[in-house]
């Protein structure tokens, strides 16, 4: 179903590969005309994205805006994308979140800003491209492809000491996974052609595929490990810290905002409809991962001397909330993941570009080196009050409703899983104000902080929308939760009724049985 009659989704993927194109015959040493089309194309593309926001028809979980044609159809590859309530909004913030960093380093790189630029669209187009994939090989590819720009920005323009160590653990992590996740998607690429005799990377009609348990076990195993590393939750998480810190701002930013959030989705998108026995069995080893991880990476916020790697492993503490509520598997826990995603990816994408605009300025992170800002730059002292209540969560901010719904719907089917993962509520305020007493109160002691510049117009456009939008989710989030209603409500539907479907057909002793495809009656996207 496509309500506009145009290709939205194939011009919002390739729309900043067109400008890449023309950014080769830019003279590079024309910053100005460089930055200039990079930002322009970045906000064509997020107003063009907000036709999809407008025009998204809320009362159906059908996949909407699809575009599909054979791309190799002698081996079942088709160019297929569409979004649905999940998506749509992990589509948005990442076009809102690129203008935003285009203006973010308009000053901060200076050496290769052609190349810089050209790597910012080329992620662009592999982030989007992600999230709209409904062919398995085209996700795939996307999700290599989008790789590459992030390896380069944190090897080239990220801190000089460790930036290629970075560079090189980021993506050994990301490809080892990778690599097991290809396996699986031939493996059941080759299930498809033995029950259909067709080759198809068709995501929505793999849906159909009634796998046996043990089959399934391994192949989620597979899927999982990928998604995992890319979340990443506890003990994948190893590759992010050193990423983030050595990564430039602006790729600190995507980092968080919006790359972290590929795993969570291909949990959603993947792993559960996909493998749903599989998924219920590993349903308590995964939320006592999770729960590791929101309390340990809680605590190692806490002893953080460096602003940058603070922040990094508060990241690990708030996919962990995420993770928990994908696997409690009911409407309340898993609508509040999706929202906490978008929720994570403003705070913590915020919270980089405050570190980065204070490290411009002063080129320390060190949480000793500050003290006494609020009396020297009162406006980011103000935005940044803001955006730490929102990552610990103050009713009123948009921290809050993610993770009150998580906790609920977790306290549905655990009460201990809940009451547990509650306590990183509490730690992130400790972590969180204590970093912020730190830096903003007191007296100025630090001779260097004296004639520090409060924001410039520059800083409080790139910060203010961002401000804008927790506030909105905060006070008012029933848009954003209508968006994924349908998609949802499907999506647990179809994971408990294929799952029991499928332990009908494999009674005991039976598991290696011939592949089935599941009947009419299954209410699948189509």
């Amino acid at each position: 179903m496509n309500q506009l009659g145009f290709p939205i989704l194939s011009f919002l993927i390739f729309f900043p590969l067109a400008a890449v194109l023309i950014l080769l015959f830019v003279d590079r040493k024309s910053h100005g005309v460089l930055r200039g089309i990079t930002l322009g194309t970045a906000l064509i593309n997020f107003l063009v994205s907000l036709m999809l926001f407008f025009t998204f028809h809320l009362d159906t979980p059908q996949m909407q805006f699809v575009e599909k044609f054979a791309w190799i159809p002698d081996y079942g590859i088709s160019y297929f994308v569409g979004i649905d309530g999940i998506s749509l909004l992990l589509v948005l913030l990442t076009t809102f979140f690129t203008p935003i960093c285009v203006l973010a380093c308009w000053k901060d790189i200076q050496q290769w800003v052609k190349g810089f630029m050209i790597c910012l669209l080329f992620l662009e187009t592999g982030m989007i491209g992600v999230f709209v994939s409904l062919d398995l090989f085209l996700f795939y590819v996307f999700w290599e492809v989008m790789l590459i720009p992030m390896y380069l920005l944190i090897g080239i323009w990220g801190n000089p000491a460790r930036r290629v160590y970075a560079a090189v653990k980021f993506f050994l992590y990301t490809m080892a996974g990778s690599l097991l996740m290809l396996v699986a998607i031939l493996v059941v690429y080759f299930m498809y052609f033995n029950v259909t005799k067709q080759y198809s990377f068709d995501l929505l009609e793999l849906y159909k595929l009634a796998i046996p348990p043990t089959k399934q076990t391994w192949l989620f195993l597979a899927f999982s490990l990928a998604f995992a590393i890319k979340v990443p939750m506890f003990p994948f998480h190893t590759w992010l810290p050193d990423a983030h810190t050595e990564a430039p701002t602006v790729g600190s930013v995507l980092l968080a905002a919006v790359l972290l959030k590929m795993g969570t989705y291909g949990f959603l998108r993947f792993c559960l409809p996909l493998f749903p026995n599989a998924a219920m069995e590993f349903v308590p080893l995964i939320s006592i991962l999770a729960i590791i991880g929101i309390i340990y990476g809680a605590m190692v916020s806490m002893v953080q001397p460096d602003l940058k790697r603070l922040v990094a492993f508060s990241s690990v503490s708030h996919l962990g909330f995420v993770m928990l509520g994908i696997f409690a598997m009911n409407i309340q826990a898993v609508e509040g993941s999706i929202i906490q995603m978008i929720n994570h990816g403003l705070s913590t994408g915020a919270l980089f570009l405050i570190v980065g605009i204070i490290y411009e300025r002063r080129h320390t992170r060190m949480i000793a080196d500050f003290g006494g800002l609020c009396r020297v730059m009162p406006g980011f002292a103000a935005i940044f009050m803001i955006v730490t209540l929102s990552s610990i969560g103050l009713p009123g901010l948009n921290g809050f409703v993610g993770e009150f719904l998580i906790l609920v719907g977790t306290f549905l089917v655990n009460k201990t899983y809940a009451v547990i993962a509650a306590t990183g509520v509490i730690l992130a305020a400790c972590y969180m104000l204590w970093m912020y007493q730190r830096v903003i109160f007191g007296p100025v002691t630090n001779s260097k902080n004296q004639g520090l510049k409060d924001l410039s117009v520059r800083e409080y456009v790139v910060l203010v929308p961002v401000v804008l939008f927790i506030i909105w989710i905060g006070v008012y989030p029933s848009p954003f939760l209508r968006t994924m209603d349908a998609s949802v409500n499907n999506l647990l539907a179809v994971v408990k009724q294929k799952a029991r479907i499928v332990e009908e057909m494999t009674s005991p002793g039976t598991e290696e049985r011939l592949v089935r495809m599941i009947g009419s009656s299954m209410q699948m996207q189509k």
